[in-house]
C-alpha cells in the first residue's frame, strides 16, 4: 500500500516546473509511512532541483528516474570538470591526423609513416595557405631561381610556422616549395617504435622514424617527390641539424642551404699560432768527457724504456675505464629511456608542455604582444593528435640513443667541408640561440653569409617575413642566380 502511494504521489508531483510543491493530502505527516513517504519526496525533489531535469507530462505515461541515471548524471559532471588540458587543449578530445588537417593538406606514406606536408606552386594562382601572408608586397616577375624549395622546421613546429612565408618565398624563386612535418610534429602519423632500429644498418629492423636519419631519408625523399636533380634546404632551428646531415648524405642533391637560427652548437674558437721553437743542435759544444756521455745514454735508454711499459699500462688502464664508461654509459641511456617510457615519464613530459609550450612559443618572439591567438592556435594543434605525449618520448630517446652519429665524426669537424652555398640568417634579440652562435658558426662554415635581422627573436621567418624573404631572394640571385648565367654564358 505505501509503495502504490508512493508512486502515485512521484507521478503527479515529481516532474513540475516550479519547485513549491505541497504534499498530497492522503499522506499523513505523523504516521511513520508518511514520515518515509515525505523524507522520499524531500530527496528527489532535492536531486530534481540539482539536475534540473526537464518536466515530463503525466499523461505520456512515463516513468520516473531510476538511481542510476541519477548518479550517471552526477558522474558526468564531474568528470568533466576533471578533465584534463595540456596548453589549453582537451585530451579527452585527441583525434585521428587526417581529421585535423587543413584545406591544402597532403599526406603520403613514407616508410609506413603518413607524412603531412604542404605544397606551394608559384605558377598556380589559385594556391591557398591558411593563415596571412606577405606575397603581395614582392614582385611576381622575379628571375626564377631553377630549384625547387624543402622547408625544414625546429623543434616543437610544423608546417604552420611557414605558412606565412611558403608563397613569399615560391614568388621570390619562382619554383615550387614543400614543407612536411617532421616526425613527432605537426600531423604526421604517430607510429610504435618498438619494430625500429635506431640506425637502420645495424640490424634488419626498419629504421625509427623518430630519428635524425628517418628526417634525412625523408627529405632525400621528397627530393625524388619532386623530381629535382636539386633542391634549396630551409631549415630553422632543429630543422638546420637535418639539413647539415641531408647535405653530407646526398651533396650533390643539394643546391643551397639557408639556416635560420640554427640549432647547431658552433666549434670553440681553439684555432692558435704556433711557433716554432727548434733549437739548431749543429750548434751544441763537444762533450769534453766520454764517459759521461756513456752514463747519460745508459740512463736515456733505461727511461726510455721505462717510459714504453708506463705508456702502455696507462692505455691498457684507459681501454679499460673506457669500456666500463661505455658499458655504464649505456646502462645509464638504457634505464633512463626505460623511465621516460614508463606512466610517470609520459606524465612529466605533459607536464612540461603544458607549463612551458605556450610560454616557450611566445619567448621565441621579440615582441610577446605579436604572439595572436591564431598563432597559439596553430603551434598547440598537434597535441590534439592521439599519442603526441609517447611520440615526443619517443623522439627524445631517438636523440639520446641515436648510434648512427656515432659511425661518423663530429659535426663539428665536418662543417669545413661543406661546399654549397650557405645563408645563416638570425635575430639579435634571439634568446632561445643566441646570434653569437650563428657567428661562430658561420666562421666554420667556407663561404657563408650571416645575416642579422634587427629587432628580431628566433622566428625571423614568422616576424620579419619581408625582409627575410629579401634575404634569401637576394643570397640566391647572387649565388644560384650568378653562376647559372656563367653556365649559360659558357654554353653559348
Amino acid at each position: 500500500m505505501s509503495f502504490c502511494l508512493a508512486n502515485q504521489f512521484f507521478q503527479q508531483f515529481l516532474f513540475v516546473p516550479e519547485p513549491q510543491v505541497q504534499l498530497p493530502k492522503f499522506i499523513d505527516k505523523k504516521s511513520p509511512s508518511g514520515f518515509q513517504l515525505r523524507r522520499i519526496y524531500q530527496l528527489h525533489f532535492k536531486d530534481y532541483a540539482r539536475f534540473k531535469f526537464s518536466p515530463i507530462a503525466v499523461s505520456s505515461g512515463a516513468a520516473s528516474p531510476s538511481p542510476a541515471e541519477y548518479s550517471e548524471q552526477f558522474l558526468g559532471t564531474k568528470s568533466k570538470q576533471k578533465r584534463q588540458k595540456i596548453a589549453g587543449i582537451d585530451q579527452d578530445e585527441v583525434e585521428d591526423p587526417a581529421l585535423l588537417a587543413d584545406p591544402d593538406s597532403c599526406f603520403c606514406e613514407f616508410k609506413g609513416v603518413q607524412i603531412h606536408h604542404k605544397i606551394c606552386d608559384a605558377e598556380l594562382s589559385t594556391t591557398n595557405l591558411s593563415g596571412g601572408d606577405a606575397s603581395s608586397n614582392f614582385p611576381s616577375n622575379s628571375k626564377k631561381i631553377g630549384f625547387p624549395m624543402i622547408l625544414l622546421h625546429g623543434f616543437g613546429a610544423s608546417t604552420f610556422s611557414w605558412n606565412r612565408a611558403m608563397k613569399p618565398l615560391a614568388q621570390a624563386t619562382g619554383s615550387k616549395v614543400l614543407a612536411f612535418d617532421r616526425p613527432a610534429f605537426g600531423l604526421t602519423s604517430r607510429v610504435d617504435t618498438g619494430i625500429y632500429s635506431s640506425s637502420g644498418s645495424q640490424d634488419a629492423r626498419p629504421l625509427n622514424p623518430y630519428s635524425i636519419m628517418f628526417s634525412v631519408l625523408a627529405t632525400l625523399y621528397f627530393v625524388d617527390f619532386l623530381a629535382a636533380d636539386k633542391v634549396i634546404l630551409v631549415g630553422h632551428s632543429a630543422g638546420s641539424l637535418v639539413a647539415v646531415e641531408t647535405y653530407f648524405e646526398a651533396p650533390e642533391r643539394v643546391a643551397a642551404m639557408v639556416l635560420v637560427a640554427p640549432a647547431i652548437v658552433a666549434p670553440l674558437m681553439t684555432q692558435k699560432s704556433v711557433e716554432n721553437n727548434e733549437r739548431d743542435g749543429n750548434n751544441k759544444k763537444p762533450e769534453e768527457q766520454s764517459e759521461s756521455i756513456n752514463y747519460f745514454n745508459l740512463f736515456f735508454r733505461l727511461f726510455k724504456g721505462l717510459s714504453k711499459l708506463t705508456a702502455y699500462i696507462a692505455q691498457s688502464i684507459m681501454r679499460m675505464l673506457k669500456g666500463m664508461g661505455d658499458m655504464i654509459n649505456s646502462l645509464y641511456k638504457k634505464a633512463l629511456c626505460a623511465f621516460l617510457r614508463s606512466a610517470i615519464g609520459v606524465m612529466l613530459v605533459r607536464m612540461v608542455i603544458d607549463k612551458f609550450g605556450v610560454p616557450a612559443v611566445r619567448n621565441a618572439w621579440y615582441d610577446s604582444k605579436q604572439v595572436t591567438d591564431h598563432v597559439l592556435q596553430g603551434y598547440t594543434k598537434p597535441l590534439r593528435v592521439k599519442g603526441w605525449d609517447k611520440a615526443l618520448v619517443e623522439y627524445t630517446i631517438a636523440m639520446l640513443s641515436d648510434s648512427s652519429s656515432q659511425s661518423k665524426p663530429p659535426l663539428s669537424k665536418r662543417l669545413s667541408e661543406i661546399s654549397c652555398p650557405v645563408l645563416i640568417v638570425t635575430g639579435d634579440s634571439d634568446r632561445l640561440v643566441p646570434a653569437w652562435n650563428s657567428q661562430r658558426l658561420s666562421k666554420f662554415i667556407p663561404g657563408s653569409c650571416l645575416k642579422i635581422i634587427k629587432n628580431c627573436g628566433h622566428l625571423p621567418h614568422e616576424e620579419k617575413v619581408e625582409e627575410f624573404v629579401s634575404i634569401v631572394r637576394e643570397f640566391l640571385h647572387t649565388t644560384i642566380g650568378a653562376s647559372e648565367d656563367l653556365q649559360l654564358q659558357a654554353a653559348t
